[in-house]
C-alpha cells in the first residue's frame, strides 16, 4: 500500500519537477537536453550486459573513479554506463573517463521512465554510490533479477528517523536481494534498522579513501604555484556556498594584516554562482584575477577566482592550507579527503554531517581544525603560515589517515564479481580480444 501511495505521489509531483527542469534549461545551457534522458529515453546499449554505476554528483563521481578503474582492469571489455543527476557530475565523469565509458542521466523514479531506461541499457549489475534510495527503480531491478549493490553506503542519524516514518516502503525497497556495502559499522546498523536484511550487509568502508589524484594534476598545480610565486603564502577555499565566500574574504582581509602577500584561491561550488561571486569581489573592492580569463594573479591581486569546472584538485595542489566548503553553512560539508591525500592541513566549518566519520578521523589525527567564523579562520591559517613545519606535520597526519583506511574498492569489487554471470565475463574477454 505504501509503495502505491509513493508512486501516486511521484506522478502528482512529476509536472512540477518537469516544469522546474524546463525553467533551469531556460537559464543554464548545462540543463538543456536532459529531460528526455530523465524520462528514460536514453540511447540503447548495442547489446545486453553492462555494469551500470550511478554517482549522483561531482563528489560521488570522483569517488567512483577507483571502482570503475578496478572493474575495467579486471574485465577490460565489459561495457560501463555511468549515470549522474547533476550537469557538473556529468562533466566531471567525462573529464575522468573520456570515451571509455558511456554517460547519461538517471531517470526520474517514475514507472515508465524506469522501464524505458532499463530496457535500453540492459545492465547485468547496478552499483549505486553512497545512499540513493529510489523505491520504483529498486523494485524494477528486483523484478528483473538485476543484482544491485549499494556501494560506500551510509545513513545519517537524522535520516534514520525519516526512513522509519515510512518503514514499510523502505523495508520493501531494500528486500529485493540488494547487497549493501556500508561505510561504517554504525551505517550497517542503521540500514538494518530501516529494513535491510542483516545477511545482505557488509562493512566495506568509504571508497573515497581509495582516491588517487593524478600526478599530472598535482604537477599542474605546482606549476601554477610557481607562476604565482613559490614564497607567497597561499590558501584555498574550495567548494564554497552562499555565505561562505563572504566569510572567506573577510578572513582573508584579517589574514593580510599578518601576511600582506597572502593569496586566496576561491572556488565556488556551483557555476551559476560565479557571477554573483565576481560581484561580491567587486563590491568589496578587492583586486582579483580569474581562471576563465587565463590570468595569472599579479602580486597586487590577492584573490584568484576559479570560475571554471573540474579543476579543484589542481588548485588544492597549488595551496598551502585548505578550507573545505559546505561546512560553515548547513550543507553538510564536501570532500575532506582531496586535500588530505595531498598532505594539506585543513579547516572546516562545524557542519560535517555528510561525512562525519571522515571528519572525526581527521580531527583526531590533528590534520583538521573546525572554525566557526572569519576570526577563527584567519587565526588558524595565520598560525600555519607562521609555522610551516607544523603545517607540514599536520598535513602529513591527514595523509596517514587516508593511507591507513585504503581498501574499500578492493572489497567492493569482491562483492560485484560474483554477481557477473559467466556469459558477461566471456563477452568482456571476447570484446577485448
Amino acid at each position: 500500500m505504501m509503495r502505491v501511495l509513493y508512486v501516486l505521489l511521484t506522478y502528482l509531483l512529476a509536472p512540477v519537477v518537469i516544469a522546474m527542469e524546463g525553467w533551469k534549461a531556460l537559464w543554464s545551457p548545462d540543463y538543456r537536453g536532459r529531460l528526455g534522458q530523465r524520462l528514460g529515453f536514453v540511447e540503447p546499449q548495442p547489446a545486453p550486459g553492462c555494469v551500470w554505476v550511478h554517482a549522483v554528483s561531482v563528489g560521488e563521481v570522483q569517488a567512483a573513479a577507483g571502482l570503475v578503474q578496478a572493474l575495467r582492469q579486471q574485465f577490460p571489455g565489459l561495457p560501463v554506463v555511468i549515470t549522474t543527476v547533476t550537469p557538473t557530475g556529468a562533466q566531471r565523469a567525462r573529464t575522468l573517463f573520456g570515451d571509455t565509458v558511456r554517460y547519461c542521466y538517471l531517470p526520474y523514479d517514475l514507472p515508465g521512465a524506469v522501464r524505458r531506461f532499463l530496457d535500453r541499457i540492459q545492465p547485468s549489475v547496478a552499483i549505486i554510490l553512497e545512499t540513493e534510495i529510489w523505491p520504483t527503480l529498486y523494485n524494477a531491478l528486483g523484478r528483473r533479477r538485476i543484482p544491485l549493490v549499494m556501494a560506500s553506503a551510509r545513513v545519517s542519524t537524522r535520516s534514520v528517523d525519516r526512513y522509519r516514518r515510512m518503514a514499510s516502503l523502505f523495508r520493501e525497497t531494500l528486500s529485493h536481494g540488494i547487497l549493501i556495502g556500508a561505510q561504517t559499522p554504525a551505517d550497517a546498523e542503521r540500514f538494518e534498522a530501516i529494513g535491510a536484511a542483516a545477511d545482505r550487509i557488509r562493512v566495506t568502508g568509504n571508497v573515497k579513501f581509495d582516491m588517487e589524484i593524478p600526478a599530472a594534476t598535482i604537477e599542474a598545480g605546482r606549476q601554477f604555484r610557481e607562476q604565482c610565486g613559490v614564497s607567497r603564502p597561499v590558501w584555498i577555499a574550495g567548494s564554497t556556498h552562499e555565505g561562505e565566500e563572504e566569510a572567506a574574504l573577510a578572513a582573508h582581509v584579517l589574514l593580510q594584516a599578518r601576511h600582506p602577500e597572502a593569496m586566496l584561491i576561491l572556488v565556488p561550488r556551483h557555476p551559476q554562482r560565479f557571477e554573483s561571486v565576481r560581484a561580491l569581489l567587486r563590491k568589496r573592492g578587492l583586486s582579483f584575477a580569474q581562471r576563465s580569463s587565463g590570468e595569472i594573479p599579479a602580486a597586487a591581486q590577492s584573490v584568484f577566482l576559479v570560475d571554471t569546472l573540474g579543476e579543484l584538485q589542481m588548485f588544492y595542489a597549488a595551496a598551502d592550507v585548505a578550507f573545505v566548503g559546505g561546512s560553515l553553512v548547513p550543507i553538510g560539508g564536501h570532500n575532506l579527503l582531496e586535500p588530505a591525500v595531498l598532505g594539506m592541513p585543513m579547516l572546516s566549518g562545524p557542519h560535517t554531517h555528510n561525512a562525519q566519520d571522515v571528519a572525526e578521523l581527521l580531527l583526531q589525527s590533528g590534520a583538521l581544525r573546525i572554525v566557526r567564523g572569519k576570526e577563527e579562520m584567519a587565526q588558524r591559517i595565520g598560525d600555519w603560515f607562521d609555522d610551516p613545519e607544523q603545517a607540514r606535520q599536520d598535513g602529513a597526519r591527514g595523509r596517514q589517515v587516508v593511507a591507513q583506511s585504503r581498501g574499500p574498492v578492493r572489497r567492493l569489487v569482491a562483492m560485484v564479481v560474483p554477481l557477473l554471470s559467466p556469459t558477461d565475463v566471456r563477452l568482456a574477454a571476447s570484446s577485448e580480444s
